[in-house]
């Protein structure tokens, strides 16, 4: 029998993460690839408690961010952990 893909789910807004399957995450609100969204491509990374108003993407969206410059570091830290999806969401081997 194949394991089963778990990857770390990190909410952009709270800060929450847990490791968990898609499937898990799905059942439990976040709104994370593969469910949700692609992996690498730029929309709300988020728990079932957050919603999207304080994401990247809605910073994106509302045109409060034009360029890299005008990003926080922790919206850096988002976007680089995006564009290296899924290696940057892959837990170590146990």
């Amino acid at each position: 029998m194949e394991k089963e893909l778990k990857l770390i789910h990190v909410c952009e807004v709270c800060g929450k993460t847990k490791i968990m399957t898609p499937k898990q995450a799905f059942n439990e609100g976040w709104d994370y690839p593969p469910r949700m969204g692609t992996f690498g491509v730029v929309s709300p990374r988020t728990c079932g408690d957050c919603g999207i108003v304080d994401t990247l993407w809605m910073a994106l969206q509302s045109g409060k961010i034009k360029s890299l410059d005008d990003m926080t570091p922790e919206q850096q830290v988002v976007l680089a952990r995006i564009q290296n999806e899924p290696a940057s969401i892959t837990p170590p081997e146990d």
